[in-house]
């Protein structure tokens, strides 16, 4: 039976659900699933024990453990500095921003009573009165000023620096009210800085140990790469928020371990759970899981100013080699969406369908590896844990690779200081992407030339003057236009390449309530103990 046929035939796709229900590991399925000479059809039923968070009238008090997927020594409680899910959690939990993201993706005031401007270009910001800081003080323009200005200080390492940069003058025009003056009209100021790195501090603060912030939670204690310990704010500015009492977190790195922690009872929420771990809920009327749509992915990156990455021809043999197909069902069992190596997915209103995903074609692969003279020369991919699915999506790209006379190594590396010893400065390796809720933030942080997060190193002056002129514009369709064609210049000459969209998939108590999706990204972007309860 050829491969194409196999995908036809329901008994062959029964053999694949069967040996996933019996627990199947990513590599059992995917030796099965290339062997049968094609990638199964994963049924649905496998996620149908998934469920949505649902209403329910909010319960208030109880204590929370909850276990994220990953966690380093590098861990921190400054905003500016945060990288990982964890900071975002810690920083959500500890401080506010001026604006927040709705799930629809629009943003909503926070800190601010509002943010207007006439020209897009300097914006007047109304705070809100009677907002405190842990330690007693009143929340004043100073505290926004001294926030917004750390971004633009490289001494600070801003996670976010080529994004702020785009403010040039802060002004505290009296207590409640400040003035931001950008370089260039940007209509998206409002939804930048709902972003988890522009949380307020208190101004003139150096040492972020304590977590004095104006959220809804107070710092008990907090180890890096170990845990922390939370209680409520009793004198949070939000009515009735939070729901809990108090509020512990920290990692386990085995997706089993923390599954098993939920089903034990030991946690009552774990972020981030591999979809094959699903069918464990089954009948169990004590836990539960939750899917929710993500623009997250896990891409391959190629430098374009190294070996081998610097050889034309090397990454498009890269992107025919992806088995884009293959990675979505065996890696992500059905739960993503297939992507085309650039990073605004299909839930954006930017999204350009235009810009297509290449087919899976080991013959052209092998002509652009063989035209950049690297065919049969051994180049080293580095993974790791902690850059989701990385290992897995690397194993099918070099299993693809033999199969052409190409030798792609796969360098398997702790995630425990991947981020700080191997992203960005090995020549092949992969990264991890959180949803960026506009075009211009993920476009500005990534891709443009100057961006300390651009990847690959790719450098586009053209693509730097179209980001400067979509930013300022408040005419929709020009705008979506430009994106549209920014996003085909990013699949065909980045060195990123992006096989998926992933679905974020989390466990949890049958009795923990409150779960929304958030354009951020997992574990509502990192704010989820601020919103949910647990059932008495």
């Amino acid at each position: 039976m050829t491969g194409e046929n196999k995908l036809r035939d329901p008994q062959y796709n029964k053999m694949v659900e069967e040996a996933i229900a019996h627990g199947a590991t990513r590599r059992d399925l995917l030796r099965f699933m290339m062997l049968g000479g094609g990638a199964a059809a994963m049924g649905t039923s496998i996620f149908s024990h998934a469920t949505p968070a649902f209403a329910q009238t909010p319960v208030r008090g109880g204590s929370l453990k909850a276990a994220a997927a990953v966690t380093s020594t590098a861990e921190t409680l400054d905003p500016a500095k945060s990288g990982m899910v964890t900071d975002f959690v810690r920083c959500c939990s500890l401080y506010n921003r001026l604006t927040i993201l709705g799930s629809d993706g629009r943003p909503k005031m926070e800190l601010a009573e509002s943010v207007e401007t006439d020209d897009a270009k300097v914006w007047t910001v109304k705070l809100r009165k009677g907002v405190t800081f842990h330690d007693g003080r009143s929340l004043t323009s100073a505290d926004v000023v001294f926030s917004l200005k750390r971004h633009l200080d490289p001494a600070v390492g801003s996670k976010v620096n080529s994004i702020a940069k785009q403010m040039t003058d802060f002004k505290a025009v009296d207590d409640q009210t400040v003035e931001i003056t950008l370089e260039s009209a940007n209509a998206d100021l409002p939804t930048i800085l709902a972003l988890n790195h522009f949380h307020i501090v208190a101004d003139g603060t150096t040492d972020f140990s304590k977590g004095n912030g104006t959220g809804p939670f107070k710092l008990d204690s907090f180890e890096p790469g170990v845990r922390s310990l939370m209680t409520r704010n009793p004198n949070y500015w939000k009515p009735n928020l939070p729901y809990l009492d108090s509020f512990e977190f920290f990692a386990i790195s085995d997706d089993t371990a923390r599954v098993n922690a939920v089903l034990s009872g030991d946690v009552q929420y774990a972020g981030i759970i591999n979809p094959r771990s699903l069918p464990q809920f089954e009948n169990q009327p004590n836990v539960k899981a939750s899917t929710s749509s993500s623009g997250s992915y896990t891409n391959l990156i190629s430098r374009l100013d190294m070996n081998p990455g610097d050889k034309a021809g090397f990454v498009t043999g890269l992107k025919y080699l992806m088995n884009r197909e293959l990675i979505q069902k065996a890696v992500f069992r059905g739960t993503s969406e297939i992507a085309n190596d650039q990073p605004i997915d299909k839930a954006s209103i930017y999204f350009n369908p235009e810009v297509k995903p290449k087919a899976y074609d080991p013959d052209q692969a092998k002509f652009h590896f063989k035209k950049a003279g690297l065919l049969g020369t051994p180049i080293s991919m580095v993974a790791s844990e902690t850059a989701y699915n990385s290992i897995d999506i690397a194993v099918i790209l070099q299993q693809s690779a033999e199969e052409i006379g190409m030798k792609l190594d796969v360098k398997r590396v702790p995630s425990d200081g991947y981020w700080s010893n191997y992203w960005l400065k090995e020549a092949v390796h992969f990264g991890h992407w959180l949803p960026r809720p506009t075009p211009d933030i993920i476009f500005s942080i990534a891709y443009s030339s100057n961006a300390a997060w651009n990847e690959s190193r790719y450098k586009s002056e053209k693509f730097d003057n179209m980001l400067l002129e979509a930013r300022g514009l408040l005419n929709e369709a020009k705008r979506k236009q430009i994106y549209g064609e920014m996003q085909m210049m990013v699949s065909e000459d980045a060195g990123t390449v992006i096989p998926a969209f992933k679905t974020t998939t989390d466990a949890m108590s049958s009795k923990l309530h409150g779960f929304e999706s958030s354009p951020l990204g997992p574990m509502m972007g990192g704010a989820f103990a601020e919103y949910v309860w647990l059932e008495a």
